[in-house]
């Protein structure tokens, strides 16, 4: 035992461990895994009658959209390029902290409010086509006539929205970028359902194979175990971002039109009840690990009872072979003629007897 704890805090020590430089507040510097050479970005403005969608040969193209009288959507995808970050939070005015806390993709969601604009974070969930979570990092900031998104990497859940936008789809193009914040929020929280959906079918059929395969002896702990982190994840992004939505609704800045609070309160309810959801999956899911060990114990148990009634019917046998293969010399039973014969009858007579008693008791089939 004390071997294996020795082996165990070893490997724990290769770990590599996290290094806290104590950086002066306002440093953009990128926390993160998804390092990219340039950062791409990507530009929509529109107004009801107009649309011009393309991407700026240069950062300075995307100054232009600040003042203006149209609404203006600017997607950076990559954030490890920081100075990107930092000519583009200077032209808007936004605060070092700001732009620390968008590079940061360690930071929780949370709302921030500004005289000129509002900062929100928040975490994007969807499933990639390997069936595997992406958790992405995303920073918006929404100002009079312009929102600004931060995105960690390429691929999003925003198609139907811009779609939406470039066919005139809905309210977007006849409301201000009050409204496109909401729909950006949306769009996030509705791909939210569709993951806890993918995430109640992960857990049914887990359900189902720990009647079906524990039977045959497979081990399901490291797929229960991969399922608990990825509940544990949805619930990092979904709770803070409940209290960011609950602030947005209940705030009374100038840049959200009351007709908007209306589609932000609907949109709390939707993040309630995904929250909801996401407890009862956390339940659920560390209820099949117990009910894994449950499986598996029971498994044991009727492998022991094999064992045990194995034992028990030779228990008799050996005993009687015991006696007659002592080595005395005077046993009368050894002069018998037919003694072999009448020893193997009695037996198999015992042997009957016993297993008949075990089925009579229900202990075997």
């Amino acid at each position: 035992m004390a071997n294996k704890q020795s082996r165990v805090l070893q490997r724990f020590k290769k770990i590599p461990k996290r290094k806290t430089s104590n950086y002066v507040p306002g440093t953009v510097r990128y926390k993160g895994k998804k390092e990219k050479a340039e950062s791409v970005i990507d530009i929509i403005d529109y107004s009801k009658s107009d649309i011009k969608i393309y991407k700026p040969e240069s950062l300075e193209s995307a100054f232009q959209h600040k003042g203006t009288e149209t609404v203006s959507w600017i997607n950076i995808d990559g954030l490890s390029n920081t100075e990107t970050i930092e000519k583009l939070g200077g032209h808007f005015g936004l605060h070092p902290l700001i732009q620390e806390d968008i590079v940061d993709t360690a930071q929780r969601p949370k709302m921030d409010e500004y005289d000129e604009y509002l900062f929100i974070v928040f975490k994007m969930l969807y499933y990639n086509d390997n069936a595997e979570m992406v958790y992405e990092h995303v920073s918006m900031v929404v100002g009079q006539d312009y929102v600004l998104t931060f995105q960690e990497a390429d691929g999003d859940v925003f198609d139907s929205l811009r779609d939406r936008i470039t066919n005139d789809k809905g309210r977007v193009r006849n409301s201000g970028s009050d409204y496109l914040m909401f729909a950006i929020l949306d769009a996030v929280v509705d791909n939210y359902f569709t993951v806890i959906e993918t995430l109640s079918d992960k857990i049914e059929f887990i359900e189902d194979q720990l009647f079906e395969l524990n039977s045959e002896g497979v081990d399901l702990s490291k797929d229960i175990l991969h399922l608990k982190k990825e509940v544990l994840k949805i619930r990092k992004a979904v709770s803070p971002l409940r209290e960011v939505i609950n602030r947005l609704e209940k705030t009374d800045i100038d840049l959200i039109d009351p007709k908007t609070h209306n589609y932000i309160r609907d949109l709390y309810d939707h993040i309630i009840q995904i929250s909801e959801n996401i407890d009862l999956y956390r339940e659920m899911t560390w209820g099949l690990m117990d009910m894994h060990m449950t499986n598996i114990s029971n498994r044991m148990n009727e492998i022991m009872k094999v064992l045990t009634i194995m034992a028990s019917i030779f228990i008799p046998l050996t005993f009687l072979a015991g006696i007659y293969g002592m080595n005395f010399e005077y046993i009368p039973e050894l002069k018998f003629k037919y003694g072999y014969f009448v020893l193997l009858g009695i037996m198999f007579v015992v042997l009957v007897i016993m297993i008949w008693y075990f089925r009579r008791k229900h202990w075997i089939k």
